[in-house]
């Protein structure tokens, strides 16, 4: 009997994958875990039935959601990591030895402890020594902090569940007071494609730019997510994305990656046409 995982991208789209076998079914006071084992993906890690990782894909998601903010901050000490249980975010940030503290905020201890039983591919450096973990509410947490961070990134589910708060205005501008002066924040932004998913881009768009001075979008290709075509935001309070980029510096550190490069970093941030017009640039 062949078994298969799918997942509703719309009421009207579905996208499935063959499992050889369940590794993990966990209902937690937040959410619903669940984890395969896949011929073509390897390990797949499912929330409320929404796929968060895959082996085969977790790479392009995570080190985009990383690296752009170190090739155009000159001096990235402290971060905070909203979510990103599954330590995928964490083991790209490690990379860097300029990095002395990350904070690591997840709802969920489940999902953390989990991930480091079921997933060492991205659970890797959740003990690295730099990193502090914190298990409660992101908004709470944030709000809490005044000019702590240089990065703060805000790897989430989609706004539904326990992810909601953190696709609000007032978790935005908390996030502007929790950053130094010249600090990013790098948020999840959903995908333009499918008409839900494009709504959430725009609202969450809109709220972030009436927040940050600069706030733009970039993009990128991720297999397993609806549509394959998915955002992030890069919200400053002085670096430009494309205009402050120091690609020779990045590019002398050394850091080893499967997707990402500069020269990509630059043209992720070329929008399409529909795109633009969704996030009413």
């Amino acid at each position: 009997m062949e078994l298969w995982f799918t997942e509703n991208h719309t009421d009207n789209v579905r996208f499935s994958i063959k499992i050889k076998r369940q590794i993990v079914n966990e209902k937690t006071p937040y959410q619903q875990i669940d984890i395969f084992d896949t011929e073509e993906f390897g390990k797949v890690f499912v929330l409320d039935g929404y796929i968060m990782l895959t082996e085969k894909d977790e790479f392009i998601y995570h080190e985009m959601i990383t690296h752009p903010a170190f090739a155009v901050h000159p001096c990235i000490k402290n971060i905070l990591v909203i979510g990103a249980g599954d330590g995928g975010t964490i083991r790209e940030l490690t990379k860097y030895d300029s990095v002395e503290h990350i904070d690591m905020v997840e709802i969920d201890e489940r999902v953390v402890a989990v991930s480091k039983e079921f997933l060492p591919f991205t659970a890797c450096r959740l003990d690295d020594p730099r990193v502090h973990i914190f298990y409660q509410d992101g908004m709470e947490y944030v709000r809490a902090r005044g000019n702590e961070y240089d990065l703060i990134i805000v790897d989430s589910t989609d706004p539904l569940g326990p992810g909601t708060s953190l696709f609000t205005r007032e978790f935005y501008s908390d996030c502007f007071k929790a950053l130094h002066e010249d600090g990013i924040l790098i948020n999840q932004h959903e995908s333009p494609f499918y008409k839900n998913d494009a709504e959430a881009a725009k609202s969450i768009h809109g709220k972030i730019a009436g927040v940050f001075p600069i706030a733009l979008v970039y993009q990128f290709h991720m297999p397993t997510y609806p549509s394959g075509h998915w955002l992030f935001g890069f919200t400053s309070k002085k670096y430009h994305p494309v205009g402050d980029i120091r690609c020779a510096d990045w590019d002398t550190l050394g850091i080893k990656t499967k997707y990402y490069n500069t020269a990509l970093h630059a043209g992720s941030f070329a929008l399409p046409n529909y795109v633009l017009e969704i996030l009413q640039y």
